[in-house]
C-alpha cells in the first residue's frame, strides 16, 4: 500500500492497543491524519506519540463510547478542528467474561453490550450524521469470525459481535445512496491482549489450540487485520459495502 489515504481525516477507537494500535499506526502511514481515541488516556497517547514519532500526524483523545454525550462532542471535536471525518474504524470492544451462558451474569451482559453494540452504533451514529453533511465517507466497523459463528464460553461476546454484522449491513443499505460506505472486519484469532485473556482462562483452549483449529495453523498479527480495513478505507473498495470482511486465516470456511 502507499498512501492510500492520503489528507484524509480518520478516528480510529480502541486505539490504544492490539488491533487499534497498529491499524492507527497504519492509516498514519497511508496518510491520514490519524485521531487516536481510547477510554485508556495514557494507551492512545502512547499511540499518538508513535505516529509522530515516525514523521505521521496524530492526536490523542480519550473517549468512553458507550457514552453518547462523550462520542457526540468527540466527533463534534473533529469537524471543529479539522472540518470532517473521512474515515471511521470502529475497533473500542472487550470480550467480557468467558463463562457458560447459564452461568454469564447480568453485570456481564450489560457491560458487553453497553462497548460492543451501543458503542459501535453511537459512533456510527454521529459518524454518519457528519458524512451526510459532507457528502460522503467511509466506515469500518470491528466484528468477529463470532460474528459469523458460535463459540462455548463466549456467548454475550459473540451475540454482541452478530449483532455488530447487523448493524453494519443495515446501515450500509440505509447510507449508500448518500456516499458512505460502511463494513465490518471478522478477525479470526489475533496476537492481541484479548486473545491472551481468553486462552488463560482455565479450562479454555490455549493458544495450540486456537492455532490446530485455524487452517492456515497460526494466528493473525495486527498487522493483517489493519491492512484490511486501510483498505475498506480506501478508494481501492469504492464499490463495497455492507461487506463482513472475513479476515480469519479460514475459520468460516471450515
Amino acid at each position: 500500500m502507499a498512501n492510500l489515504l492520503e489528507g484524509k481525516i480518520a478516528l480510529i477507537t480502541g486505539a490504544g492497543s492490539g488491533i487499534g494500535r497498529v491499524a492507527a499506526l497504519t492509516f498514519a502511514r497511508e496518510g491520514a491524519t490519524t485521531v487516536c481515541a481510547d477510554v485508556n488516556r495514557e494507551g492512545a497517547e502512547a499511540t499518538a506519540a508513535a505516529i509522530r514519532e515516525a514523521a505521521g500526524k496524530a492526536e490523542s483523545t480519550t473517549v468512553d463510547v458507550s457514552d453518547d454525550a462523550q462520542v457526540q462532542a468527540l466527533i463534534a471535536r473533529i469537524v471543529k478542528t479539522h472540518g470532517r471525518l473521512d474515515c471511521a474504524y470502529n475497533n473500542a470492544g472487550i470480550e467480557g467474561d468467558v463463562i457458560d451462558t447459564h452461568e454469564t451474569s447480568e453485570r456481564n451482559f450489560d457491560r458487553v453490550m453497553a462497548i460492543n453494540v451501543k458503542g459501535v452504533w453511537l459512533c456510527m451514529k454521529y459518524e454518519i450524521r457528519q458524512m451526510r453533511k459532507q457528502g460522503g465517507g467511509a466506515i469500518v466497523n470491528t466484528a468477529s469470525v463470532a460474528g459469523l459463528s458460535g463459540f462455548r464460553s463466549l456467548p454475550i461476546y459473540v451475540a454482541s459481535k452478530h449483532a455488530v454484522v447487523g448493524l453494519t449491513k443495515s446501515a450500509a443499505l440505509e447510507n449508500a445512496e448518500a456516499g458512505i460506505r460502511i463494513n465490518a472486519v471478522c478477525p479470526g484469532p489475533v496476537d492481541t491482549p484479548m486473545m491472551e485473556r481468553i486462552t488463560n482462562n482455565e479450562g479454555q483452549p490455549k493458544r495450540k489450540d486456537f492455532e490446530a483449529f485455524v487452517p492456515m495453523h497460526r494466528y493473525a498479527v495486527p498487522q493483517e487485520i489493519a491492512n484490511a480495513v486501510v483498505w475498506l478505507c480506501s478508494e481501492q473498495a469504492s464499490y463495497v459495502t455492507g461487506f463482513a470482511m472475513r479476515v480469519d486465516g479460514g475459520v468460516a470456511a471450515s
